[in-house]
């Protein structure tokens, strides 16, 4: 029980304790408070002064310049004010001095009218004094003035004639006589200083082996690598019973010397399976367009050519390959090269430009496609996209006269082309076939009304026709030349392009005996 007190006394002395505590802190508290209150207004007055002071300086120095500003802007009015004021006191004196001489002209004007009237009235008094004149004159002569004119012009144009054909005719056979001995010397000269070297290439291309035991196995069971073969290089091959030999035919000839060459790997290695045959040719396609690259570059190093594009030195390799009626392109190329540069030589002309034209003027047989447009048209669209100059161009796309020569180059190349071309044994042609054609290109011409002869020249590149004049007039001449090129196209085969050229004349001769 005692000790029930006790502890209810503790306790009651703890919580009156506790609460005396909380009293004093709260007291203490207040004072706290209190006193930051009163130092937080203290500072805030203080600011709030500060801010006061530094609004009002602004205020004035903002409005200082405004003035100022103000001021500026008032004194360049005044300026322009008075500037404009001069301008118009300027413009104002000067359209009263516009307005003084306008008068003046008015006055001047008046003066030139009086004296033009004064003109004209002489003018008709000469006139008249003319025509009286002319009148007198006319009945002593007994012509009139038109007439006495017309006579003495007719005089004057005959005379004028007769002495110009008289010199053209002398300036004419003088020409004929210098042109064809000089045409003769550069000829000579330059057949005489070009090696003129020369290749036959056929269709056909025979490959020899050792033994008729390495022929079956280059056919294969049942065909098989035969035909594989011809499939990768798009040749035919032909295993007849020539001994110790197999013909590749095709009319692309480096796709035969593809097939050439890979069939030599595949004999020499003895491994002859469809898989290895793709794997060689392939190899072999890769090597030979090696190999054409670098004759190219042989080709323009021995010849002095530079700066010719790598697709154009590609495509002079090709020619190796090609052949032009059994004479091969490249030494054909070469050979009008050569020839080219002698000929400008005798001339004056650039030796260099010259001996590229050569070279290319046959650019256009060897593109990768085979179009239809005419190979001096396609070598010159070539020359030009890989930037050849341009004498170059005219010459290569005016060799066969499909277009106009605008260049001394251009009549060199087409001779030097017909020189090589012409040459004995350069060519390998079928010369019945090649007469035939030209006779039938003149029988269709021949069979118009109005046509009296016609020509196949050029090579039957081109086709002169000579008309009627009594029979046919100019109109009539441009629709045959019309009707006979259609005619043409549709009856006969034949390369490039042919010119039909139609020719009407009329001739007055006579005889003095």
């Amino acid at each position: 029980m005692n000790t029930i007190v006790v502890l209810l006394a503790l306790l009651g002395g703890l919580g009156l304790g506790a609460v005396a505590a909380y009293y004093f802190l709260s007291k203490k508290s207040e004072g706290k408070a209190a006193e930051i209150l009163k130092n937080a207004e203290e500072r805030a007055q203080a600011i709030k002064k500060t801010r006061e002071l530094e609004a009002k300086e602004k205020f004035y120095q903002l409005k200082t310049e405004f003035e100022q500003d103000t001021n500026q802007r008032r004194r360049e009015l005044e300026e322009k004010e008075n500037e404009l004021r001069k301008k118009e006191q300027s413009l104002s004196d000067k359209y009263q001095n516009a307005d003084r001489k306008s008068k003046e002209l008015d006055s001047v004007k008046e003066d030139l009218t009086k004296q033009l009237e004064i003109l004209n009235i002489k003018k008709h008094e000469l006139e008249k004094s003319h025509e009286t004149h002319v009148k007198k004159l006319e009945q002593i002569a007994g012509l009139s003035a038109e007439a006495a004119k017309n006579e003495l012009v007719e005089a004057l144009k005959q005379d004028a004639q007769t002495e110009a054909l008289i010199h053209v005719k002398n300036i004419v056979e003088e020409a004929k006589l210098t042109a064809t001995k000089d045409a003769k010397r550069m000829v000579l000269q330059t057949i005489q200083r070009t090696a003129a070297e020369q290749a036959i290439e056929n269709t056909v291309t025979v490959f020899h082996i050792d033994n008729d035991e390495v022929k079956g196995r280059i056919i294969g069971r049942e065909g098989r690598n035969i035909r594989a073969l011809e499939a990768a290089t798009g040749i035919e091959i032909i295993v007849d019973d020539t001994p110790e030999a197999i013909i590749l035919s095709g009319f692309d000839p480096i796709r035969r010397e593809t097939a050439r060459l890979a069939l030599h790997r595949l004999v020499s290695d003895g491994r002859i399976h469809p898989a290895r045959i793709e794997e060689v040719v392939e190899k072999t396609r890769r090597d030979l367009e090696q190999e054409i690259i670098e004759i190219g570059e042989r080709t323009i190093i021995d010849l002095g050519i530079h700066g010719l594009h790598p697709e154009l030195i590609r495509m002079i390799g090709r020619m190796r390959y090609r052949s032009s009626y059994g004479q091969n392109l490249l030494k054909h190329s070469r050979e009008v090269a050569n020839m080219c540069a002698t000929m400008a030589a005798e001339f004056g002309l650039d030796t260099k430009l010259a001996k590229r034209a050569g070279l290319l003027h046959d650019i256009g047989k060897v593109p990768d496609d085979d179009p239809e447009t005419p190979h001096a048209l396609l070598g010159m669209k070539l020359a030009q996209k890989f930037g050849e100059h341009p004498e170059v161009c005219n010459a290569i796309g005016a060799h066969h006269d499909e277009i106009e020569m605008t260049t001394l180059l251009s009549p060199i190349i087409q001779a030097c082309d017909a020189i090589s071309g012409s040459r004995p044994g350069a060519r390998r042609e079928d010369s019945e076939a090649y007469v035939k054609r030209l006779h039938d290109l003149e029988k269709l011409a021949l069979s118009f009304d109005g046509v009296q002869k016609a020509f196949a020249i050029q090579a039957g590149r081109e086709l002169r026709v000579i008309v009627d004049s009594d029979s046919l007039d100019d109109k009539q001449s441009d629709l045959i030349s019309f009707d006979i090129s259609q005619k043409i196209m549709k009856e006969m085969i034949y390369p490039g392009q042919i010119k039909v050229t139609v020719i009407r004349e009329r001739r007055a001769v006579n005889f003095a005996k």
